[in-house]
């Protein structure tokens, strides 16, 4: 095991879980959380949601599961490098999607402006804050308590957005969007893993889908750099394997440069130790010229991607089943399992998010189909 900088997290001094637990056996207290996360229901329902295609669009499309897993591999691979604690960067990493709603981020905002309009004091929906509910509630595996009883550690690198209102509501986890502080390294770190993966694997996507094109892509710097590159070396290779080798290329220059520039600053920097760390600026960063090329590369995929007219269609009819699913819900709760019916809007509204929310893609269409279609299977 790669030795631990003086300012990576260290599980044996963990703030501790919210139940006390009986130390783990053969396995740190961040291998645990793992552990716990990858055993969940809600990761494996992660198969069956969204990443920019629907589910039953292609057997080859990017799932939040498969993202999840691309992100961890590129999340610890970045941990090893700078030092930092591997398993507790792993376990944010394949935590930080568990509370996504089905159909990717049109299904998140449409629940949002649903729990807005329908209960306004519930606070609204955002995926990371029910990403930590999941963990911290939703899940029923353990006698003892709700939820995954995870580390603090794991619990605050789980919630990288929150506002002031819900960080006032969330305790020691929300303090630092109140204090201004920095989430750990290990936290900062997952989150550009994220960032790295999505992006690149949205190219690949795109691009098997035919919804983008290599000649639209050579209008991105980066893309258009590595692809020269591939095609000077190998001029004869297939192109699907030139995407490939492109790809690979682009995601290894990001790591690189993460890794390097994060090196700088944490030398520059010299915090003594991981609470220190938190009180510099963010300390796990690209450099100011891979930042320019990544947030170009996002803007393009955000206006060729995610705004194509197919993938509108998609998320169009996306928000018209949540918006329709909450509706029905609201209106007669009857309508719901028995342990999602309460007799306050308030908590009937959020127990309606909390069912929509756990949903794959496929069980919300068939959901959608029994409620609103006429067959011979009710």
């Amino acid at each position: 095991m790669t030795e631990l900088a003086a300012y990576a997290l260290r599980s044996e001094l963990s703030r501790g879980r919210r139940h006390a637990e009986p130390a783990p056996v053969n396995r740190s207290e961040f291998q645990r959380d793992r552990d716990r996360i990858i055993h969940a229901t809600a990761f494996r329902r992660l198969e069956y949601k969204t990443q920019v295609f629907i589910n039953h669009e292609g057997d080859l499309f990017r799932t939040r599961l498969t993202h999840s897993l691309e992100v961890a591999q590129i999340a610890r691979v970045l941990a090893r490098s700078l030092k930092l604690n591997e398993d507790l960067t792993e376990a944010i990493a394949l935590a930080h999607d568990l509370g996504h709603t089905p159909f990717g981020h049109a299904g998140q905002d449409e629940l949002n402006a649903c729990m807005r309009e329908f209960a306004p004091q519930a606070g609204g929906f955002e995926h990371n804050l029910q990403s930590l509910r999941v963990c911290d509630e939703l899940e029923e595996r353990y006698p003892s308590f709700n939820g995954l009883n995870l580390c603090f550690e794991t619990r605050e690198g789980i919630l990288k957005h929150c506002s002031v209102a819900h960080a006032k509501l969330l305790g020691d986890v929300g303090k630092r969007f109140l204090d201004r502080t920095q989430p750990s390294l290990e936290a900062q770190l997952a989150n550009l893993a994220d960032e790295i993966a999505y992006n690149n694997h949205d190219i690949d996507d795109g691009l098997r889908s035919g919804l983008l094109t290599v000649e639209q892509m050579q209008s991105v710097p980066i893309f258009a750099r590595h692809f020269a590159q591939v095609h000077l070396a190998w001029p004869d290779l297939p192109e699907r394997r030139v995407i490939s080798e492109t790809i690979r290329r682009m995601i290894n220059t990001l790591i690189v440069d993460v890794t390097q520039t994060s090196s700088a600053k944490l030398l520059q920097a010299q915090p003594a130790d991981a609470e220190a760390a938190r009180h510099c600026g963010p300390l796990i960063a690209f450099s100011d010229h891979v930042r320019q090329e990544a947030d170009t590369l996002k803007k393009f995929l955000f206006e060729n991607l995610y705004r194509h007219y197919k993938v509108v269609r998609m998320t169009t009819k996306a928000r018209r089943i949540v918006r329709e699913l909450f509706s029905a819900f609201f209106g007669d709760p009857r309508l719901l399992p028995p342990d999602y019916r309460h007799d306050d809007d308030i908590r009937q509204a959020r127990a309606i998010s909390d069912y929509i929310a756990g949903m794959t893609d496929r069980f919300a269409i068939r959901e959608h189909h029994r409620l609103f279609e006429m067959s011979d299977q009710m």
